[in-house]
């Protein structure tokens, strides 16, 4: 017998699709290893439009999420979607994957309006910076410990009864509509994070990486609620550090080429 993934599928089916889109991950994160290369990590939109940043943020999600959604859309289009060849299955993922992103796309452009926050204050205001990071890290830190939290997290982590609401879900959109859902669903559990990145600055590669592992940590492991807290906490230490560390804020601390 088979052995099965905690979605219900069992893992030789699972697996290849799995690899797939962990290698997609993995070309997104040498895409956007190039792109940081090129720029500043802070702050603000590091002198990025949004026409500019949008695409890079979709891709930084492509990297950061897809290993952790891996599962959640193959099981959709194998088990409940039930697509009768490759081709439709690869149709579906494809169509699946550009719902969640643009649920990602949305987001991001809320980060960016914040981000040019962030590098206003950063150039106007530098003694406040320490107390804007401190707050940045105490919202992402709370928010880990919340019950909404834990109710977007249960979703993620065990999606099933809205997968077979999603089965009701009718028309040629039918799979981009479950993919915007769920990643809304995704950003509900994620956003805490994420916002971590105006702090540290968008583009550093290895905050990014270790968000990256915490996310997929707490989607499937079986204990990952309990690591979720444990990060919380977490991060409500490092909000009292950056008080007397506002080193460790690169993406609100001005440089002389940011400041030109």
């Amino acid at each position: 017998m088979d052995a099965s993934s905690p979605l219900g599928i069992p893992l030789h089916q699972l697996l290849p699709g799995w690899i797939g889109l962990c290698l997609i991950a993995a070309l997104a994160w040498a895409a956007t290893i190039a792109w940081a290369g090129t720029m500043n990590v802070g702050p603000g939109t590091m002198g990025m439009s949004l026409a500019t940043f949008l695409p890079i943020w979709v891709v930084m999600m492509a990297a950061m999420m897809f290993p952790s959604v891996a599962p959640m859309a193959i099981v959709w289009i194998r088990s409940v979607a039930a697509r009768p060849s490759s081709r439709d299955r690869v149709v579906g993922i494809a169509s699946f994957l550009a719902g969640y992103l643009c649920a990602w796309a949305a987001f991001g452009a809320a980060v960016y309006v914040v981000l040019l926050g962030a590098g206003r204050l950063a150039n106007d205001a530098p003694g406040t910076v320490r107390w804007v990071g401190a707050a940045i890290f105490a919202v992402a830190g709370v928010y880990q410990l919340t019950p909404l939290k834990v109710a977007c997290l249960r979703h993620c982590r065990t999606p099933l009864g809205s997968l077979f609401h999603y089965a009701s879900y009718k028309g040629p959109v039918r799979d981009l509509r479950v993919g915007i859902h769920h990643g809304l669903y995704c950003v509900g559990c994620c956003w805490g994070l994420m916002i971590v990145l105006v702090a540290v600055g968008a583009m550093n590669i290895p905050v990014m990486v270790a968000l990256a592992g915490v996310i997929l940590i707490e989607k499937v492991w079986r204990h990952g609620t309990a690591f979720s807290r444990v990060v919380g906490v977490s991060l409500l230490v490092i909000a009292a550090l950056v008080l007397f560390f506002p080193s460790l804020l690169p993406g609100l601390t001005a440089t002389p080429m940011s400041s030109m």
